[in-house]
């Protein structure tokens, strides 16, 4: 009996060993650290974000110091997490006050394992990076910049050191600064359609590598320009006409007048959308020269910034601006391109139809809407008054015409400007 109560004793104990030591030894790994930034300049404002990452037991402790030469400063210290396996903590350097020049970020963090003795599992991470909290300087070389509601202006300007941005910000429109080869950047601009002049506020801006903002002012002339008002008759022989057109896009219409409403107004927003998102990959150099050509021989029809009022049987069912020029010429005209660029878009384009963009660099495209036919691919260079398809009335269109709109960064503009020779070399050109 002794024996068997020794052996059971015996057995308890490897038994108890065995779990201490599996528990000892499960956690043997140290957290994961990441850094955003990792390295590189930083700003007076930069954030930093820290992820620590331990999936065993969870991080215990976490350190961020700061050191540059002899002076180090804690920046972030904590034991307080809401997931103690994946800790996501922004923090800043403010506190530190250093000088511009090199500084080493340090973490340090520490698991709750009981490996060590109850110590834990440590991870020490550094990264180096270059202060900079000088910001930079923006000298504007153009000196008159005259614009009108919808017309374009242009800055040139120079910055004394390398940006990661810079560029015109009119409200919620941001129209990008293009370096050029000899180191002045361009920056066109709009005053746009919609935006009363009360309102219109052009901020110049330039950021640096290390996230540093300089803003400034410019001298300008406003130019205000009204618009017209128009009134569109929508028949149902034009909603039956054009509406089966739009019905994989809005199949749950109760009718054709709804489902127009959804066209002009939901879908206008999107191809608008659209437009802002190619203007932003615009080539950094001008691919124009000169005037822009006009659809020959044709009539206008309708003018940039007409206001419309669209009827349905005698009443007032939608408003909508019109943001091109409308061109009308013989059926099927050949399409010149107004300008010699590089083609960003072809296909049907919503309330536009059949469509094609090209970019003419710097934040400037033209779009010929409402094509029959398209003659030309996506990435094909083309050359001013080489056809590029034919007129037609695809999308919203009520007969064959060329709808020939001009857009600034995703922003339509007056086409009418860049017909005129005179226009574009005392804006445009001069400053080039």
């Amino acid at each position: 009996m002794k024996k068997i109560v020794s052996l059971s004793i015996v057995l308890f104990l490897v038994a108890a060993l065995g779990i201490s030591a599996l528990f000892y030894f499960k956690d043997m790994q140290e957290p994961e650290l990441a850094l955003t930034p990792n390295g590189g300049f930083l700003g007076a404002e930069t954030v930093f974000t820290l992820e620590a990452n331990d999936l065993g037991t969870g991080i215990r402790t976490l350190t961020v110091t700061a050191r540059q030469g002899d002076k180090t400063v804690t920046l972030l210290s904590t034991d307080t997490f809401e997931d103690p396996t994946h800790a996501v903590l922004n923090f800043t350097h403010s506190q530190a006050k250093f000088r511009n020049g090199q500084v080493v970020v340090t973490v340090d963090a520490t698991d709750r394992s009981i490996y060590g003795f109850g110590a834990g599992n440590t991870a020490s991470k550094s990264w180096t990076f270059e202060l900079d909290t000088k910001k930079p300087m923006i000298s504007v070389l153009s000196t008159q910049h005259n614009v009108s509601r919808g017309g374009v202006g242009c800055v040139a300007y120079t910055v004394n050191e390398d940006v990661s941005e810079s560029g015109i910000r009119v409200g919620e429109e941001f129209f990008r600064g293009y370096k050029q080869a000899n180191g002045q950047f361009l920056c066109f601009f709009t005053f746009p359609h919609y935006m009363e002049e009360k309102d219109f506020a052009p901020m110049l801006f330039a950021t640096d590598l290390a996230g540093n903002t300089r803003k400034g002012s410019f001298y300008y002339h406003l130019i205000n320009k009204p618009f017209r008002h128009d009134t569109i008759n929508l028949s149902d022989g034009f909603l039956n006409a054009k509406m089966p057109q739009f019905e994989d896009d809005y199949p749950d219409a109760a009718n054709q007048l709804e489902r127009y409403l959804l066209v002009n107004r939901e879908l206008r927003v999107k191809n608008r959308a659209a437009m802002h998102e190619l203007g932003a990959k615009s080539e950094s150099r001008p691919l124009w020269q000169g005037r822009f050509e006009r659809l020959p021989n044709a009539a206008n029809r309708a003018q940039f910034g007409d206001h419309r009022t669209y009827l349905y049987n005698g009443q007032e069912v939608d408003q909508q601006t019109h943001l091109g020029i409308d061109l009308a010429s013989v059926q099927n005209a050949p399409i010149p391109a107004a300008n010699s660029g590089k083609v960003v878009f072809t296909g049907f384009f919503g309330i536009y139809g059949e469509t094609v963009v090209i970019d003419h660099g710097c934040g400037l495209m033209t779009l010929y809407a409402h094509m029959n036919e398209i003659s030309v691919n996506v990435g094909d260079m083309v050359e001013k008054s080489q056809i590029i398809g034919n007129t037609g009335a695809t999308g919203l269109a009520g007969g064959d015409h060329l709808h020939y709109g001009v857009f600034l960064s995703g922003v339509p503009v007056n086409p009418i400007e860049w017909w005129d020779a005179t226009w574009i070399k005392n804006n445009i050109t001069s400053r080039m």
